[in-house]
């Protein structure tokens, strides 16, 4: 009887945690908008990090930032290592309190923040390097694509999967000089390419979402925002591979320290970089094919977020409507 107890406490906390982590994104999100459009992507990214770290102190856990900001010396706040929370279950947290400066900044497309939960010791501590990554949606077969065959087979054998022509098929990337040869040969086979200039979490979460029209994210970004999706992909039941990728022996002994007794140059899964029970929440900052971004009137503000529980698989889309003049630490 304890034992069931127990499991129901920590279901109902699992909830609200999860409802919780919406307030998180939200604050760093509203606070980062200040700056949408100014040109400023340090100052909109510094606002976020205050943003969200002042409100993990309402947020009842134990938790340990392992994807942050960078080193305790790097970083004032949110740094890897940093204890937030007011206490409570031992989680880890992956966080990027704006992904996507350059969009904020510039009022592109695609700026969110983002913070995923998992309990402790169930997320890949990724070191700052780039990482292989290749994604699809749920409801497909299992390995449908595969990392190490090349981007005509998977293209051919996601489109079976889901019944469409090749010609339908949307692969999203990065923008990037190291992708031409992705780009070329993915047009060759007769799918499309969706490019971006920055901010590859939202896209790897797109593959999962009917409206986003993006069937397949490929190619190499960051692997701090890796772990971040493949938390999101956990809880939409996407599948997602990926590799981590170094420039030299010293990043690779980095990683090897960093996760102990496992082979740096594995291929990752789903389960290796976000295992367990995790929750994951998003806000928009600028409007984008995932989420709208902030809506500022003259009295309050409009957030449009995106939080998902790993365990029940519940997405939910969530409208808040924040008042200035209760939320008195936002930028006026």
């Amino acid at each position: 009887m304890p034992d069931s107890q127990d499991a129901k406490r920590f279901v109902v906390s699992d909830r609200n945690l999860a409802l919780e982590l919406v307030r998180v994104t939200e604050a760093a999100a509203l606070a980062s908008s200040h700056w949408t459009g100014r040109g400023k992507k340090n100052e909109a990214d510094d606002a976020a990090v205050e943003g969200m770290r002042t409100a993990f102190d309402t947020v009842a856990i134990d938790g340990t930032v392992v994807i942050g900001e960078g080193e305790m010396d790097e970083a004032p706040m949110l740094y890897i290592g940093e204890k937030v929370g007011s206490g409570g279950p031992a989680m880890d947290i992956a966080v990027d309190p704006l992904e996507g400066t350059n969009l904020c900044a510039k009022d592109m497309p695609n700026a969110i923040t983002v913070v995923a939960l998992a309990e402790k010791g169930n997320f890949l501590h990724a070191p700052d390097v780039y990482m292989d990554k290749i994604a699809v949606g749920s409801n497909l077969p299992e390995g449908v694509v595969d990392l190490d065959s090349s981007i005509a087979a998977n293209l051919r054998n996601l489109a079976k999967a889901k019944n469409k022509p090749i010609e339908e098929i949307v692969l999203c990337t990065l923008d990037r000089e190291r992708h031409e040869e992705l780009i070329a040969k993915t047009r060759e086979a007769g799918a499309r390419v969706r490019l971006l200039s920055d901010g590859d979490v939202a896209a790897v979460i797109a593959t999962c979402m009917d409206t986003s029209q993006v069937d397949i994210y490929a190619g190499s970004g960051g692997a701090p925002e890796g772990v971040l999706a493949a938390a999101a992909l956990r809880c939409a039941n996407g599948q997602m591979q990926a590799r981590l990728l170094f420039e030299d022996d010293a990043q690779r002994e980095r990683a090897r320290t960093m996760n102990p007794g496992k082979n740096p140059d594995r291929k990752l899964g789903l389960h290796d970089m976000a295992a367990g029970s995790v929750l994951f929440s998003a806000t928009g900052v600028t409007s984008g094919t995932l989420l709208r971004g902030i809506r500022h009137y003259t009295t309050h503000a409009v957030t449009h977020s995106l939080v998902m529980r790993s365990k029940s698989g519940t997405i939910r889309f969530i409208e808040g409507h924040h008042n200035f003049n209760t939320k008195t630490w936002l930028p006026k």
